[in-house]
């Protein structure tokens, strides 16, 4: 409890010091932190990244075992595995519409990306605009000072100024790598979801027994 008080003061101190920039900053964070908590969350109970079963599942279609895939599919807790048990019912003309069904679901766990990638963007011109703020308040006091300059008003004014850009580039930085992080992911669940509607509709099985009978044919008229 008491370093959950003294956290409280020591934000408030710099909120007294840097000013409504760094307030409005400090809450950027806590939004920010809120979306990234609550992404992570999205992440886990969809099952972004666990694929085990569906991959597996979607192995054994590729090796024609139908019901032990059936099977296997029904065992995967993955947000694509509706997709795939579609699939496995289509014909390869509805690629299209299989991948944008999968299209759909990255919609859904992409929401928030936007919002992470504005404070990414904009949380260091913020520091900057408090920056030229302080700045210029810094010389309104040296101005006012007259003939009577005091170094320690423009030396403490610039310290002061220069803590909004700190306090956006605090914010900014880690807001990019975990955007960058969750970007990642959903471009290795895309790759994976294509590739798993294409093997589903081609599967290698389907694929032999075709050429099989042409190979035979030719061997007869040979």
């Amino acid at each position: 409890m008491l370093d959950f008080t003294a956290l409280i003061a020591s934000f408030r101190r710099i909120a007294e010091t840097g000013g409504p920039v760094v307030v409005l900053l400090m809450a950027v964070a806590v939004l920010t932190l809120a979306v990234a908590i609550y992404k992570c969350w999205q992440f886990w109970i969809t099952a972004v990244g666990r694929h085990q079963a569906l991959s597996q599942a979607v192995a054994n279609w590729d090796s024609g075992d139908r019901e032990g895939a059936r099977a296997t599919l029904e065992q995967s807790r993955s947000y694509l595995a509706p997709v795939i048990e579609m699939a496995m019912t289509a014909q390869p003309v509805d690629a299209a519409r299989l991948q944008a069904e999968a299209e759909t679901r990255f919609a859904k766990l992409e929401r928030g990306f936007r919002l992470l990638d504005s404070v990414a963007q904009l949380a260091p011109l913020l520091g900057l605009f408090g920056t030229v703020l302080g700045m210029i308040e810094a010389f309104q006091s040296l101005q006012a000072a007259g003939s009577q300059v005091d170094p320690s008003i423009l030396a403490g004014g610039i310290w002061v100024a220069l803590l909004t850009t700190a306090v956006g580039l605090v914010v900014a930085m880690p807001t990019a790598l975990i955007l960058s992080w969750f970007e990642q992911r959903m471009e290795t669940e895309r790759v994976l979801a294509d590739k798993a509607i294409l093997t589903v509709l081609h599967p290698t099985v389907g694929a032999m027994q075709q050429a099989q009978p042409t190979s035979q044919m030719v061997a007869a008229y040979g």
